[in-house]
């Protein structure tokens, strides 16, 4: 949850990156950068529209983070890894993601809500496409998506979305995890504050470049406008987004926004597994 907040405002400006420009072929860009995203939306809105969704950020990490980072250890060990300094690397890459699909599962009604309250205000500049869905908060929310859109509304963008969560836990967990004990075992490093920083920083460049493409099509699935049958009006599917966003974009299109999503998630990573850590020993629990 530390984490979370801390980042917000990358996180704001990285969702409106991501949706800026949707299958168009055109190079114009409301959102040209990270930094020039973060000037605008201070300039145009406030400073505190930075912290735009951040109660839906906290609920996300309370249960999703919670979720994945409790269930990895205990993975692990059904999976044979009872060994922390010695575990193989798929054991620790299986139980990473299948916490991760677990977590978002639980959390996907959260992210819906983070995810359309953090693209607030942009959507007028997305031609019709993005609807301004204009909530108050959380909760608030909420109960328009079930009143609008059912329950289902609250599971738009599932599949994508524990597509991302297998994918990030599959990186950043066991990526972290690996890094730490190669430190360790070749002895560049003891365990320690500096030990873990130097893991988590490379953990957070790896989840970047894994996750990148598939956060954007959650973004664009989960904000897009709906039809009156409930289906969205450019995306029918996760595949459906891929195609679209490769064929109009090109590749450099599903790597839109990148730059914010490894700022985000590279001190996101420091934070959680710092943070993670200490508790950790705090709570006299041996480290990961």
């Amino acid at each position: 949850m530390c984490g979370a907040f801390v980042t917000n405002p990358v996180n704001v400006v990285k969702v409106r990156m991501q949706l800026d420009g949707a299958l168009s072929s055109t190079t114009d860009r409301v959102y040209a950068g990270l930094l020039s995203g973060i000037w605008r939306v201070g300039r145009e809105e406030g400073i505190n529209r930075l912290w735009r969704g951040t109660g839906a950020a906290l609920l996300r990490e309370a249960s999703y983070s919670s979720i994945r980072m409790g269930a990895y250890e205990p993975l692990k060990r059904v999976l044979g890894g009872h060994d922390p300094a010695h575990t193989p690397l798929w054991i620790k890459i299986t139980a990473g993601s299948t916490a991760g699909v677990i977590g978002s599962a639980v959390a996907n009604p959260t992210d819906v809500v983070m995810v359309r309250m953090q693209a607030q205000s942009f959507a007028a500049h997305a031609g019709g496409a993005f609807t301004n869905w204009n909530y108050k908060g959380p909760f608030h929310a909420f109960a328009s998506i079930v009143k609008k859109e059912g329950i289902y509304g609250l599971y738009r963008g599932l599949w994508p979305t524990m597509q991302r969560a297998a994918l990030l836990n599959a990186a950043q967990v066991p990526s972290y995890d690996h890094a730490k004990h190669l430190l360790l075992n070749s002895e560049l490093l003891q365990e320690g504050v500096f030990c873990h920083l130097v893991s988590s920083m490379i953990a957070g460049l790896v989840t970047a470049v894994v996750i990148s493409p598939v956060d954007l099509i959650r973004t664009r699935i989960m904000q897009q406008d709906v039809c009156g049958n409930g289906k969205g009006v450019l995306y029918a599917s996760t595949f459906d987004c891929f195609w679209k966003t490769l064929r109009f974009e090109g590749p450099r299109g599903l790597y839109k926004g990148f730059v914010p999503v490894w700022l985000r998630i590279s001190p996101h990573t420091i934070v959680t597994f710092f943070v993670f850590e200490q508790l950790r020993k705090y709570m006299g629990i041996r480290p990961v």
